[in-house]
């Protein structure tokens, strides 16, 4: 694995340009500089008309920042991405069944496989959720997983999203603007759609309603307005013409869940709920939420409502199970992993804990339970009043804190005011699982706008990337 030298995503190391990238590479040439500043005006008018916004915690209430887009797709041929797909159905798939395994039989646990409680102790693990069946085993109906590539060009998994994973609304959006300003560039090569995500998206729903329903009622919950992905939530159920609810627009009576409308309660089956667990029920988590619906663990636990994702999925997302996915894969499946996860140290560990501190200034180190891009170490770039600060973090209480080696991601050419320069990249494909895994051929491409930077949240100044997969 290299860490120093980022692999270049549309340049080969002489300078020639990759092969799929070569329509690209054509129409950059013959675009005059004037007309690509207009269309960029023109992207960033028509995602502040239509709201594509983002909200940044921590900041003035209510502020919201428009998500920069940049115009230069990132292009993967069709072979790399079948090789991806197989890939992550794969990994996905064994990490919902280790999440049927941890809430019924812990068959892993019992082998030693991983330690017990690392599962059992964690607080993202709900004992809530121990041997309730949930329809066709899946957990995780949703799973964004973050792609990056080292300097040779190999896939990595940095990490797994299982509890609410955001982003696909800006994929979509990335495509639909694309296709307004550059027809010319999918006239000339056949890029796979990915307008049908919703479609997609709601099929999944609906296949895993509770037994014996036959026309389901999905309704996207969401926390409200000020969320920072409150947008998404808009869009996908606008798109799938699904109700956008709140806590209080639902309500639980004999174990089933209602939904108030104008013409009275009507049955609500499946849940796509965009809130955290310690929300959703204050009957059941914290008592204080006022953005769940009481009784709905009851309703839930009885089989009569699906939530998607299910509660109780954190604890396969969280970074201290990441190390161990790769055995799930092999315990499950009997399979070797398609995809490799990054070398990782786990601070609870005495030896991993004494390098980590030895090589901080080397390291990227993270918070077990963090996400966002928040709660980060990223050495190479820290200075060492920030090493110092973080060290005694991790001194009073390692086991919340892994460690990785600092991977130069990839580059791929974006727009700057200076014409096209190189910025590192990851990729989140979703993957749905259902009836079925499926897959919508791509994902969305994040990128670190700020030269050098690694971070590419975009709560942490990242931006985002249309993303085509040629056939």
């Amino acid at each position: 694995m290299s860490y120093d030298t980022p692999f270049n995503e549309m340049y080969l190391p002489d300078g020639q340009v990759r092969p799929h990238y070569a329509a690209l590479a054509e129409w950059i040439e013959h675009t005059p500089s004037e007309r690509i500043h207009n269309m960029r005006d023109a992207a960033n008018m028509l995602f502040h008309r239509v709201g594509i916004t983002f909200a940044v915690y921590g900041e003035e209430a209510g502020a919201e920042r428009l998500i920069p887009f940049d115009m230069l797709p990132h292009v993967i041929p069709g072979e790399e991405w079948r090789m991806l797909e197989k890939g992550l159905r794969q990994r996905v798939k064994a990490l919902n069944a280790f999440l049927h395994d941890v809430y019924h039989d812990r068959e892993i646990l019992r082998a030693g496989r991983i330690p017990e409680e690392r599962v059992l102790q964690n607080k993202l693990y709900r004992p809530e959720l121990v041997g309730i069946d949930l329809p066709n085993h899946i957990y995780a109906h949703i799973a964004g997983v973050d792609l990056v590539r080292a300097g040779a060009g190999e896939y990595y998994v940095l990490e797994d999203n299982l509890r609410t994973p955001s982003g696909v609304s800006y994929m979509l959006e990335n495509r639909k603007m694309m296709m307004r300003l550059v027809p010319e560039l999918f006239a000339q090569q056949s890029v796979a759609p990915v307008e049908h995500y919703p479609d997609l998206l709601l099929d999944t729903l609906r296949s895993v309603a509770p037994a014996n329903v036959e026309s389901p009622v999905v309704a996207l919950l969401t926390p409200g307005q000020f969320n920072s992905a409150y947008f998404e939530h808009a869009f996908l159920a606008q798109q799938m013409g699904i109700e956008l609810v709140e806590g209080a627009d639902l309500f639980v009576a004999d174990d089933v869940v209602y939904m108030r409308t104008t013409r009275g309660p009507q049955r609500v089956d499946v849940i796509y709920r965009r809130i955290d667990d310690d929300f959703l029920d204050p009957l059941a988590f914290r008592p204080d939420s006022v953005l769940g619906v009481p009784g709905l663990v009851s309703a839930y636990r009885r089989g009569r409502v699906t939530l998607c994702n299910a509660i109780g999925t954190g604890i396969a997302d969280d970074k201290s199970m990441y190390p161990f996915v790769p055995d799930m894969i092999r315990f499950y499946l009997g399979e070797e992993p398609l995809l490799n996860n990054v070398p990782t140290y786990q601070l609870r560990n005495r030896e991993d804990l004494e390098y980590t501190l030895a090589h901080l200034s080397e390291l990227v180190v993270k918070e077990v339970h963090g996400s966002g891009g928040y709660g980060m170490l990223i050495g190479p770039a820290s200075t060492e009043r920030e090493r110092d600060a973080y060290r005694l973090r991790i001194l009073d209480n390692p086991e919340s804190f892994i460690a990785q080696p600092t991977l130069s991601l990839s580059t791929c050419p974006i727009f700057v005011d200076q014409g096209i320069a190189p910025r590192h990249i990851d990729l989140r494909p979703f993957v749905l699982s259902g009836k079925d895994i499926v897959m919508c051929p791509g994902g969305l491409t994040r990128v670190a706008l700020r030269e050098g930077s690694l971070v590419v949240n975009s709560s942490q100044g990242g931006g985002t990337k249309d993303t085509w997969i040629l056939n």
